[in-house]
């Protein structure tokens, strides 16, 4: 059974941005999409008080004409795509995060209508990245197409899933895949090890590129097709990934780092999706990928 791509959408520019970027990817794909609008029937959630059985006549037309809307915005320029759409009952968070289970990709925008500043990464954009069961794509703005997908590569032993869904993203867009990988310190490379208080930048900076090689070893094999390049950088892997989003169609990271911020995402990932150039796909859980 092919997996759809699920999107959700409030009505907000952010969620329609999204909704056309999900689109183009299912068409990619030559998969189905399917929009998901969560609605509570109380203006709040309040768990322990039951939802009324029924919305009110004028907000259900209301939802069912912003979905007519998604679904034209999905199909802009691709009226064969099979689109599906689906009112949900509950919080968009946890109603996404749901929709993910049975999702390839789940697609949200940076914000909806609750974000209130162009910085701000949304509550439900933060939750279901560090929660879906599947890859997150957060879509931030309308992008150009520079024919280069960008990787972030810690070098840490856990990255196969990320480097699998990288390769396979330059390789459906038949695009090159940049492999960043950023350093500050000199890389300690066992429980124990001490880092040198005095460091040759350029030595080290050697030593990063052959741990980059490292991680990188096999891949070339498995994805011929793929041109890759290698990036080593002296900085903030943060800065250094959204410095390289400027002139790329994606960037790819895993959630979680040595370094977590509150919100349950690695500091790294968090700071890139809030000021990414490029759509963001975050992979917080691997699993296997069928497309």
């Amino acid at each position: 059974m092919t997996r759809p791509i699920v999107v959700g959408v409030d009505g907000s520019t952010p969620s329609l941005r999204a909704v056309s970027w999900a689109g183009q990817e299912a068409a990619l794909r030559d998969v189905p999409l399917r929009i998901v609008h969560a609605a509570l029937r109380w203006a709040y959630h309040v768990p322990l008080v039951p939802q009324p059985a029924h919305w009110g006549a004028e907000a259900e037309a209301a939802a069912q004409d912003m979905l007519r809307q998604a679904v034209i915005h999905a199909r802009a320029g691709r009226p064969r795509l099979e689109v599906t759409t689906e009112i949900v009952d509950g919080g968009a968070s946890e109603a996404l995060v749901t929709a993910a289970e049975e999702a390839q990709l789940l697609v949200v925008g940076d914000r909806g209508r609750g974000g209130f500043a162009e910085l701000l990464l949304g509550s439900v954009s933060r939750y279901v990245t560090a929660r879906a069961s599947c890859p997150v794509a957060v879509v931030r703005r309308s992008h150009d197409d520079y024919g280069e997908v960008v990787v972030g590569v810690t070098g840490e032993p856990d990255q196969d899933a990320v480097l699998d869904l990288a390769f396979r993203e330059a390789a459906l867009r038949h695009a090159a895949l940049r492999a960043v990988h950023a350093w500050r310190h000199p890389t300690t490379r066992a429980p124990g090890d001490m880092q040198p208080l005095v460091y040759d930048v350029k030595d080290v900076g050697e030593e990063e590129a052959r741990l980059l090689s490292e991680a990188l070893a096999g891949w070339r094999e498995k994805f011929p097709d793929v041109m890759l390049i290698q990036s080593v950088v002296h900085e903030h892997p943060a800065k250094a990934l959204i410095e390289a989003s400027a002139d790329a169609d994606l960037v790819v990271i895993g959630a979680h780092s040595r370094t977590r911020s509150p919100l349950g995402l690695g500091a790294t990932a968090h700071a890139v999706l809030h000021h990414s150039s490029a759509p963001v796909i975050v992979l917080g859980h691997p699993r296997v990928h069928r497309w």
